[in-house]
């Protein structure tokens, strides 16, 4: 990773980056499929999290923010 990419990908950019919907990415970060926090409105989900999981590395997540 260079120094100039995010350490977060935003909601939009995961929906993206598995080819799902939108609006099924946000429902998948609600509900604790995708790994994520909520900072104030946002949902950002952590680069490294979230490559781990598609990797099949971390469970899902029990509760918001919370790693199984």
């Amino acid at each position: 990773m260079t120094s100039t990419e995010s350490l977060t990908y935003t909601v939009d950019q995961v929906a993206a980056l598995l080819g799902i919907a939108r609006g099924v990415a946000y429902e998948s970060v609600r509900n604790g499929e995708i790994p994520a926090t909520r900072v104030g409105r946002r949902w950002l989900i952590p680069r490294k999290r979230f490559h781990a999981w598609l990797d099949g590395e971390i469970e899902q997540t029990t509760a918001i923010g919370a790693v199984a």
